[in-house]
């Protein structure tokens, strides 16, 4: 009989992390279907005739062809149970990708073999180091000339400061592409390019086994065999202490398009995949083998259905097992709640879930009581570590055209800064007093126009600032009083903390220098981490 704790044990819990268009959506959508989550793959375009990502669910997904929000989808895999967060790839997104890495317990890093490490990979990749989690590699798009695997290898050394292990190896590229070599279960799987999920594989004794002649290639052969002795000489030594502590990176190669070497990539992963870890909080780490049940919320969405104009809070269980209608702790309001109606996720589908396990991500009803970093505990009184927010870059002053939807606007504003959309701040003693918006990436204010416009019915108008940073100010009580008399271009946040705002650089530095008791921080919970 299953345990609870053998339960947990299944549980594999990941992101999947790359650049805008390296495949990532293509990736998730195949890994759904070999969990028989899908019955066939959509393709992502910006086309109202053609079938959409299952993961990319927000109507302005499916018209631009993009990610702009995480996606939670759950299935099972021969005897495991797989959580993928499917992140935005766009780099307007980092911070909901970044909220979402702290739900995940590894993550897959996805690299075009054509364009090799991008900016916003190596953006990513950053966070994930912070966090120690384990980082694998798929090396997507194979069947289309791309860089030598060697240089794109070298490439993450040099800009990630990762090593990495080979688990298979491409034989040829683009149109010469003819399969992979699995390196740690010694067999060819063959690449047929007018019918790719035709994949035969052939058990070989190793590189140099004599069948190898009969189905491929003998000057790719020559090359492959050339390599595999280069690999072995001078590449890493397969180390499974160092992939789990992130310091080693397992390369998988493929086409997620073609359905190629992802089940390869799968199973490898599911081996060595950590099922869910120990988090921090401020009693010391969190076993998810704690019998007592726990989580925080990293992420809230409104409007999933706009039929229904609900709000859902994303909660990561950290330890132990929910059952359905149990009482919990609501840790910041210190007050108790019943857990009723949770739901798992396939992209906006759900079900109603009756048991969940740490490493599980289930979705509550959110009446307006959560927000981003919350613990819920059974019985014990502790908080996991806080989410940091980052600095906005962008600012815009916002009203509403018509007064007379000016309730649904601000409740539109409220709700989209409690998702961490947006971050919602008022100008310090001004009158008329102004709201004004930060984002990361100028992206945002087009999802912000269009999500206040289509589910609350709000047409707003946007004034461009000039500042690109924010600092949360704290200090003396003399000298912040000081400060907030002299200085201009202060806000507050939602909690009413002040916040200055800069045109640049060097006019932050002159404020720094004229207030030497001050601390300024890049982030709302007064610590600089970055």
């Amino acid at each position: 009989m299953t345990t609870w704790k053998d339960e947990i044990a299944s549980r594999k819990t990941f992101a999947i992390i790359s650049h805008p268009d390296a495949g990532k959506t293509t990736l998730t959508e195949k890994l759904l279907y070999f969990g028989g989550a899908i019955r066939e793959a959509g393709s992502v375009k910006g086309k109202k005739n053609t079938k959409h990502a299952t993961s990319d669910w927000m109507e302005i997904e499916k018209q631009r062809g993009i990610s702009v929000t995480s996606s939670v989808m759950e299935f099972r895999y021969r005897n495991f149970h797989i959580n993928i967060l499917d992140t935005p790839g766009h780099e307007d997104f980092s911070e909901d990708t970044y909220r979402t890495l702290t739900a995940a317990d590894s993550a897959t890093m996805l690299i075009d073999a054509a364009k090799g490490v991008e900016a916003q990979t190596k953006k990513l990749f950053k966070v994930c180091r912070l966090r120690s989690i384990p980082i694998f590699t798929f090396i997507n798009k194979l069947d289309r000339q791309g860089r030598d695997p060697f240089e794109l290898m070298e490439e993450m050394e040099n800009l990630l400061g990762i090593r990495s292990y080979p688990m298979n190896w491409p034989i040829g590229m683009g149109r010469d592409f003819q399969g992979i070599y699995d390196r740690i279960n010694k067999k060819i799987e063959l690449f047929d390019p007018d019918n790719p999920s035709n994949i035969q594989v052939k058990e070989v004794s190793g590189p140099n086994d004599p069948v190898l002649v009969d189905f491929i290639d003998p000057s790719l052969l020559e090359q492959f065999q050339e390599e595999m002795e280069l690999l072995d000489v001078a590449g890493d030594a397969y180390d499974e202490e160092r992939i789990l502590s992130g310091e080693l990176t397992p390369v998988f190669f493929g086409s997620a398009i073609s359905n190629f070497g992802v089940q390869n990539y799968l199973e490898h992963f599911l081996k060595l995949a950590p099922a869910p870890v120990p988090r921090e909080s401020d009693i010391g780490p969190i076993s998810p083998m704690d019998g007592e049940f726990s989580g925080f919320v990293f992420k809230i969405q409104a409007n999933m259905n706009p039929k229904h104009r609900d709000r859902i809070a994303f909660l990561r269980i950290t330890s132990g097992k929910y059952t359905q209608g149990m009482s919990v702790r609501h840790v910041r309001l210190e007050k108790s709640m019943r857990l009723a109606q949770p739901t798992q996720f396939l992209a906006q589908d759900r079900n109603i879930v009756k048991e969940a396990y740490a490493g599980d991500i289930i979705g509550l009803f959110d009446p307006g009581t959560f927000r981003i970093g919350d613990t819920l505990a059974e019985r014990t009184s502790f908080s996991f570590d806080e989410m940091p927010h980052f600095s906005p870059e962008h600012f815009t002053a916002i009203t509403v055209k018509d007064a007379m939807k000016h309730k649904s606007f601000e409740k539109g504003l409220q709700q989209l800064s409690e998702e961490g959309a947006i971050q919602l701040f008022h100008t310090y003693k001004r009158f008329p007093e102004l709201q004004i918006v930060g984002v990361i990436g100028v992206l945002q204010f087009e999802v912000l126009e269009y999500r206040l416009k289509n589910e609350y019915h709000a047409d707003i108008k946007m004034e461009s600032l000039p500042y690109s940073i924010a600092r949360w100010i704290d200090g003396p009580e003399k000298d912040m009083e000081l400060f907030k008399q002299k200085q201009k271009q202060l806000v507050t946040d939602r909690d009413g903390r002040i916040v200055a705002l800069f045109d640049n650089e060097f006019q932050m530095n002159m404020t720094k220098d004229k207030y030497p008791n001050l601390s300024f921080y890049e982030n709302s919970y007064l610590k600089n981490i970055w």
